[in-house]
């Protein structure tokens, strides 16, 4: 698996551990409101809904909480946020190609916060389609893996459709097509097998192989956007030998 996934991975964890500053409510909230806006909000009915339902229990989101951010994105209760979906794409120092998307009610503070993070970290905002064309859009579902066994794993996945499944340390990673995430997910509880999150994700097509002072810097600007109350999700393609992952590990 690549360095930018791994490091994602590692930060979800410390997220859902310790729910730093509040800001992952926010985001997840966000993701509810904005999934039953959209699709209703029945989960059952709703495969997006019912998967930002699972991530916010995950992180140990208070069930009032959730029900009240269905809620509200549903219509059923007053006070949602006329929330819009905006994609940003830059560069990291490196080269490092950036996907930052957005989730915000004032489109001018999000296009502002974002430019100054970047420029700030030596990054820069990129025209649209420069950065985009080296990723594609991907299903992803993080299992964790104590207790199952990876074969086992790869038989009930691969049936349902899914297109490969890595071995991350204490998770493994389910990268399916867009369209058979939901299937894959519903084969994976019908076996009985927990999973962590189900997402549609950008996954980079190459990737730039960094060093520790560029990983450092990188790490960084990334770690500044995804403070930024607007922004959802980021994804870049830079990748690291585990050495310097294990580096970087040690310096959080």
């Amino acid at each position: 698996m690549s360095g930018h996934s791994k490091w994602a991975t590692t930060k979800n964890k410390k997220a859902a551990i310790d729910a730093k500053r509040g800001k992952l409510f926010a985001k997840l909230i966000k993701n509810i409101e904005i999934a039953a806006r959209l699709g209703g909000g029945d989960p059952d009915g709703n495969p997006t809904l019912y998967d930002a339902i699972v991530k916010a229990k995950k992180a140990s989101m208070p069930a009032d909480n959730i029900k009240r951010a269905v809620k509200r994105g549903s219509g059923a209760e007053a006070g949602a946020a006329d929330y819009e979906t905006i994609n940003y794409e830059g560069y990291a120092p490196a080269g490092v190609g950036l996907i930052i998307e957005c989730l915000t009610d004032n489109r001018n503070r999000a296009a502002a916060e974002v430019r100054s993070a970047l420029t700030k970290g030596n990054g820069s905002l990129a025209s649209s389609g420069a950065v985009s064309f080296n990723f594609e859009r991907k299903g992803q579902i993080v299992v964790p893996s104590e207790g199952i066994d990876y074969d086992k794993l790869f038989e009930i996945v691969a049936e349902a459709g899914a297109e490969d499944v890595s071995d991350d340390d204490e998770v493994y990673t389910v990268t399916t097509a867009p369209t058979d995430m939901v299937s894959v997910r519903e084969a994976l509880q019908k076996a009985g097998i927990d999973y962590n999150s189900a997402d549609l994700v950008m996954t980079p097509k190459t990737e730039v192989d960094l060093g520790l002072e560029d990983a450092q810097k990188v790490t960084k600007l990334i770690d500044n956007l995804d403070d930024l109350d607007d922004v959802q999700n980021i994804y870049s393609n830079w990748t690291a030998s585990d050495e310097v992952m294990a580096q970087l590990a040690e310096e959080e």
